[in-house]
């Protein structure tokens, strides 16, 4: 669910700048991301674009607000929150991409090939034409859209008490930024939605910690161009408004998850429980940058207590990815996974990616499913002979991603390390490796393979000894402890 996402600040016009363009254009090269769309496409969407019909139903006049990163385009999801007698009520509203797209056009196809929308420090290469994504089916203020509107009544402890999936068209009367959505709360000048989105995200992390499940707090990861033309490496810690939000699309997809098992049809997101090394490394991490993880304690709430503002904490979230890996997809259709294979160990509940189908191919056969089933009709065709072949291409695209992702971060850390060969620093020894350890540098916060030997946990100074942009690697030699 959660990305980590390396941002470039400032213009990279100096000559570090032009090598580390070089290497995202190369990272994107070599896992063939698709960066323009093809003529077919771009002229099926503008065909697609004169003849959108909006939903019978009509909820305009309800006042949706989006929640989003400064600039962004592609606006998923508008929320409305409101109090329904002692419980809540949250209106959910999903882009309704499927309104836009035929099925089995050259649209569809496409966005098959690419599965997500591909973040890097320089660009975003988008999973629909911007004429879709950031137009017409996003859901922007003051724009009559339809959408996919999910209503859930939750009890006065943020448990489900009942819940719907329907087509309808909104309108988002407000574009709020996460900065905005927290400096309004913290003065008490929030409109009630705001104040609603606190009081039900803090609800539902309680009720996230009950089940043993965890979000991770994934720190943005920042990359600042100096006034002397160096880099310079920071971990942004995200803001509450953020954990809120969040939760919000938990939620959602916690009950999409539970509509399908009931309904014998859908698609879930699966991951395993973490394997007992990667909790081991992971505890060695956490004890050397200063936070000791009780025995017994759920790595949840573990990582609930950590303080955001600590960069050596921040430092542990980041290094917590390890245990969120193996996530996957199980589609199926009348017959239920196992058991084992239903829950999210992460979340600790089954759960549905249906919450962002302009950035997740995924999503907009989840959305379809979901709003079938609550409609008590037949699944579409087109959504119910494509479940089976999905977990294969969002594989391939989560694939795609994260070697894309790696290659960008390796090339940023060789970046801002590259004033600084010969330079040695303090470093945590957190594991090992077949020629030597893994340590992770605090400031910059850098996790890098060494060679050398030292004992796991140890405090060990390590000399920069190469950097090499392009290839987005760092050589690290052991120098004393």
């Amino acid at each position: 669910m959660i990305q980590r996402a390396t941002r470039l600040a400032g213009a990279p016009t100096s000559e570090t700048g032009q090598l580390l363009a070089r290497a995202f254009d190369a990272a994107r090269a070599e896992q063939e991301v698709r960066i323009d769309f093809p003529d077919e496409v771009l002229a099926e969407v503008e065909e697609a674009l004169r003849s959108v019909e909006l939903p019978d139903r009509d909820e305009t006049s309800v006042p949706f607000v989006t929640i989003d990163p400064p600039g962004s385009m592609d606006l998923d999801q508008a929320m409305h929150l409101e109090r329904d007698g002692a419980g809540y009520r949250v209106r959910y509203a999903i882009a309704d991409v499927p309104a836009h797209v035929r099925p089995g056009g050259a649209v569809d196809a496409e966005a098959r090939l690419r599965g997500l929308t591909v973040y890097c420090p320089d660009r975003r290469v988008p999973l629909h034409p911007p004429a879709l994504s950031e137009g017409a089916a996003s859901l922007l203020p003051d724009e009559v859209r339809p959408a996919y509107v999910w209503d859930i009544r939750l009890t006065d402890q943020g448990e489900r008490a009942s819940a719907d999936l329907y087509r309808a068209r909104v309108r988002s009367v407000r574009r709020y930024t996460y900065e905005e959505v927290q400096a309004l709360v913290d003065d008490s000048g929030a409109e009630e939605t705001l104040l609603l989105l606190r009081e039900v995200g803090e609800l539902r992390t309680r009720r996230e910690a009950d089940r043993g499940g965890a979000s991770l707090p994934m720190p943005e990861q920042e990359v600042e161009a100096t006034e002397d033309g160096h880099y310079r490496l920071r971990l942004r810690p995200l803001l509450p408004a953020e954990d809120w939000n969040a939760q919000i699309s938990l939620l959602t997809g916690i009950v999409a998850a539970q509509l399908m098992l009931e309904g014998g049809v859908g698609i879930l997101r699966t991951m395993p429980v973490p394997p007992r090394d990667a909790v081991q490394r992971f505890r060695r991490e956490a004890r050397a940058l200063g936070a000791e993880w009780p025995e017994g304690m759920p790595y949840g709430e573990f990582l609930r207590r950590l303080d955001k503002s600590d960069p050596a904490h921040l430092a542990v979230v980041q290094a917590a990815t390890a245990l969120f890996r193996g996530a996957g997809y199980r589609a199926f259709d009348g017959e239920l996974p196992p058991e084992e294979e239903r829950v999210q160990a992460a979340i600790a509940a089954p759960y549905a990616h249906v919450t962002a189908p302009l950035r997740r191919l995924v999503d907009r056969f989840g959305l379809a499913v979901c709003e079938a089933l609550c409609a008590g009709a037949p699944v579409p065709d087109w959504a119910r002979s494509a479940l089976p072949e999905l977990p294969a291409v969002m594989a391939d695209a989560d694939r795609r991603v994260r070697a894309v992702e790696r290659a960008c971060v390796g090339a940023v850390e060789a970046a801002v390390l590259s004033d600084r060969v010969g330079e040695e620093f303090e470093a945590v020894v957190v594991d090992g490796t077949s020629k030597g350890v893994v340590v992770q540098l605090t400031d910059p916060p850098v996790s890098e393979d060494a060679r050398g030997t030292a004992e796991l946990g140890s405090m060990v100074s390590v000399r920069v000894e190469a950097v090499d942009i392009l290839e987005g690697v760092v050589d690290l030699q052991v120098v004393g402890r």
